[in-house]
């Protein structure tokens, strides 16, 4: 499971890895807010204790900061299984203070990066996630990738689109596996893995080692066993509720059972939720295999929970909130955190 900014929390993840998530990473911490102390920030990083393999994932364009933040997780954090450095994020106030795929830019800092942090943690691996460039026209992660092993790396995942295209158009598996090719270290290809078609394509590619799922995670976290199983799963619209009574439970453990774990679990649904509604039942497709570029018009269910669960309405979303949390307080309103500038009623993440 990909590391994914306000959704990819731990109840979130405790859920995929439910469904057959075999490697886990936090959402992604600011290692200047790490240092400070901030509460919220070392709440990101949080371990459940069903997730087997488990990474943190931060992001700083600064050397010494890096390591220091590195230290700080190798003393605090006795269960951590691997350190990612954020290198692909496209948004822009992540870019624009020269973190995510603002470090694809500039080599030799994120040569420093690497050098200093993967001293730091010592016997815990440091691993990259990368996107292939900064635009499309000038791809540059060939260029990165096979020096990563003498820079101290571990492993690098290579999402197969670039900072310019977000997540528009159709990831490049070819250019994945060029990269893997030239990879000292396992490379792990991110990027549409949707369906279990998708996964057989991708460790197709002779030198991919792995592969991560983001937002077939977020539409269907159900994905994990498809793949597994290799097989597509007709999800029943009450098996789909019974999944989001289990988030809402793991979310009351979690953020609490007061007015303010309510407020929060019901928000964090929510945000799932702006993803979730986009999930079209395989019964009622007119063309298999599904892919998760598809953006499907409104569609009437198989029954009324069916239809509810795909409302692009966020008032609808709402309603569905009720039915696992009670009632929302009066006059209460919900936007998605992050929307795309490309398509209204869609929503962007801050994938790391």
């Amino acid at each position: 499971l990909a590391p994914l900014t306000t959704v990819g929390n731990l109840p979130f993840r405790r859920m995929c890895v439910g469904l057959g998530a075999h490697v886990t990473c936090s959402e992604m911490a600011l290692s200047s807010k790490l240092l400070q102390g901030e509460q919220r920030e070392w709440a990101l990083v949080k371990r459940h204790v069903s997730e087997a393999c488990f990474g943190v994932q931060i992001a700083s364009p600064h050397p010494e900061m890096v390591a220091k933040a590195c230290e700080a997780l190798r003393a605090s954090c006795e269960a951590i299984d691997f350190v990612d450095l954020n290198c692909g994020c496209p948004i822009d106030v992540v870019v624009d203070k020269g973190m995510g795929s603002a470090l694809m830019g500039r080599p030799n800092r994120l040569r420093d990066v690497v050098w200093t942090a993967s001293r730091a943690l010592g016997p815990i691996p440091f691993t990259v996630k990368l996107r292939t460039a900064l635009e499309e026209k000038n791809l540059t992660a060939h260029r990165v990738v096979p020096h990563l092993a003498e820079w101290g790396a571990s492993a690098v995942t290579l999402h197969g689109r670039t900072r310019q295209q977000r997540y528009s158009k159709f990831a490049d598996w070819d250019y994945i596996e060029r990269c893997a090719a030239l990879s000292p270290v396992p490379l792990i290809g991110n990027g549409d893995i949707y369906t279990h078609e998708d996964l057989e394509r991708a460790l197709g590619c002779e030198h991919v080692r792995g592969v991560m799922v983001a937002r077939g995670a977020l539409v269907k976290p159900w994905v994990f066993t498809e793949l597994k199983e290799r097989r597509h799963w007709d999800i029943s619209a009450r098996e789909r509720f019974e999944q989001m009574q289990d988030f809402v439970k793991f979310g009351l453990e979690h953020w609490g059972s007061d007015d303010l774990g309510v407020a929060r679990t019901r928000n964090f649904f929510l945000e799932w939720m702006s993803f979730a509604h986009s999930y079209v039942p395989l019964g009622i497709l007119e063309r298999m295999p599904p892919n998760v570029q598809q953006r499907p018009p409104p569609f009437y269910g198989r029954n009324d929970l069916e239809t509810l669960l795909g409302s692009k309405s966020h008032h609808d979303w709402i309603k569905v909130s009720e039915m696992l949390l009670g009632p929302a307080p009066e006059g209460f309103h919900f936007t998605p955190k992050q929307k795309s500038s490309q398509s209204a009623g869609q929503v962007i993440l801050a994938e790391g």
